[in-house]
């Protein structure tokens, strides 16, 4: 039985379907990554897990229990956490507080787990007091990560991590990517940079018009030629 396991799901936007029967599954301890084009319906599929968006037919389950109808705040205590393109943090909170309100408390043991975060990633260490709207756009992503991290989640969905950073900044973010997958954590990665993310990948989706158009590893995909001139327009 997958980690994730997503069943015939359709969704999207008041009468609009975006999503049309999308079966997938995400194993425990691997990374799987979900490519293709814009508009293909990626953020959507992350939206619809997560619960941010309402589903009109399928299944998904997690941990082998039925999460389909679940709220945001309960599907990320089940421990699933959602990072949402473009960030979206507290700009005018400081790191540490945009950190302390994703843990919802500030007990002992969130004191703990936010410690342990500032030790893994240095770089918000050294700017836990300044607003979070003043860091740069490769710290703002690692600290939407590290805010998913501090429940400790067992499985994340990354929606476009290496959006708008430069080169030298994606390659960190990967690097921070990987070595989440190294500890355990499950994740389900959609990301603009097919490439990039295929090498990672452990198994991957090709996404078409809100159907998976094909399906293998990450290895398998990025020996497809025709498939990344095709579905993913040379990237």
């Amino acid at each position: 039985m997958a980690l994730l396991e997503i069943d015939g799901l359709r969704a999207g936007y008041g009468k609009i379907e975006i999503l049309h029967g999308i079966t997938l599954a995400l194993e425990e301890g691997t990374l799987c990554a979900i490519v293709g084009a814009n508009g293909a319906g990626k953020t959507t599929l992350l939206r619809a897990i997560s619960g941010m968006i309402p589903k009109t037919s399928g299944r998904i389950a997690f941990d082998g229990s039925e999460i389909t109808a679940l709220a945001p705040h309960a599907i990320v205590r089940r421990g699933l956490a959602h990072v949402p393109e473009g960030r979206r943090m507290l700009p005018y909170m400081t790191v540490e507080e945009n950190l302390q309100v994703a843990a919802a408390v500030r007990d002992g043991e969130a004191t703990r787990r936010i410690a342990a975060l500032f030790e893994r990633f240095p770089p918000l260490a050294a700017r836990r007091t300044l607003p979070a709207g003043a860091l740069s756009g490769g710290e703002q992503q690692m600290l939407a990560i590290a805010r998913a991290l501090v429940a400790r989640p067992r499985a994340l969905l990354l929606d476009e991590p290496s959006m708008g950073l430069a080169p030298k900044l994606v390659a960190q973010i990967f690097a921070i990517i990987r070595a989440e997958r190294e500890r355990g954590t499950s994740i389900l990665l959609v990301e603009q940079n097919a490439r990039l993310a295929l090498g990672l990948a452990d198994r991957a989706y090709v996404l078409e018009r809100g159907r998976i158009a094909l399906e293998g590893t990450g290895a398998q995909l990025l020996e497809r030629q025709d498939v990344i001139a095709a579905y993913l327009g040379g990237t």
